[in-house]
């Protein structure tokens, strides 16, 4: 079975369509879901189909790319995460690709978070996009990985490079690829998912975006996470059940979710 490790199934087009989504996620042995939170007015979304599915787990956090926004604090991502269907913080991290200017609010918010998953012990979901050396600098300065006592996490939908990879692994970090990886002009980011240890590595759809070939340009969804799975297998000359069991297994170790 395969798990999409994130995915936005409360955004619009997905949210109208939902006994198909997981209708198709059964078809494709998808067994479990992460919605990822973007921010907090549409939180209570994402934590009541955690609630109502019980293969759906969730997660509380302010994207990056969010400004005009309610600005989370420690202390309420903390009240928001006691609850046993939030297994992460996040989506956070930092983008300097989508805004420019003085973002030294996204940086400020990006601690915030970190703060939150070191106080909870719940692990951070890390978006970073043109920012991988802040990313990754504020990483370390604030303590979030398992040797600093920090509770690590995942970069997700990771597009960066080797290095970038291996230093958020020596961190504890687990590296999530999506549909990019299928695309023919991602050969740098195949050879990343060709190395890093399978121990390490989680697979998502990032879906309502994304697709995977051969869906690439149409609207993405979780059922379509195995597309992702088989490609790393091919990529990697190893069985798609491989993948599909280890990744599984990452998952649930990661967010503390038995079996």
């Amino acid at each position: 079975m395969y798990i999409d490790s994130h995915c936005h199934i409360n955004f619009p087009d997905l949210a109208a369509r939902l006994p198909e989504i997981f209708g198709k996620m059964a078809e494709n042995q998808v067994s479990h879901a992460l919605c990822v939170s973007v921010d907090l007015p549409d939180f209570p979304q994402v934590l009541a189909l955690a609630e109502q599915y019980p293969h759906v787990y969730a997660s509380v956090g302010v994207h990056p790319d969010y400004e005009d926004t309610p600005e989370p604090s420690v202390d309420e991502l903390v009240r928001l995460a006691d609850h046993p269907r939030i297994v992460a913080i996040g989506e956070t991290g930092l983008d300097y690709y989508r805004l420019q200017g003085d973002l030294e609010w996204q940086r400020e918010r990006f601690r915030t978070h970190i703060r939150a998953s070191r106080a909870t012990g719940k692990p951070l979901i890390i978006h970073t996009r043109a920012a991988s050396e802040d990313t990754i600098r504020i990483l370390r300065e604030e303590g979030a990985s398992p040797q600093a006592g920090g509770a690590a996490g995942v970069m997700h939908c990771f597009t960066e490079s080797q290095e970038v990879a291996d230093a958020a692994i020596e961190l504890g970090f687990y590296i999530s690829f999506s549909g990019i990886v299928t695309f023919k002009s991602a050969k740098d980011l195949q050879q990343v998912a060709r190395t890093i240890p399978l121990e390490r590595m989680l697979i998502e759809t990032d879906s309502p975006y994304l697709a995977p070939v051969p869906f690439r340009g149409k609207t993405n969804e979780p059922g379509y996470v195995r597309h992702v799975g088989e490609f790393i297998a091919d990529l990697r000359g190893i069985a798609a059940a491989e993948v599909a069991r280890q990744t599984s297994d990452n998952f649930f170790k990661l967010f503390g979710i038995k079996p």
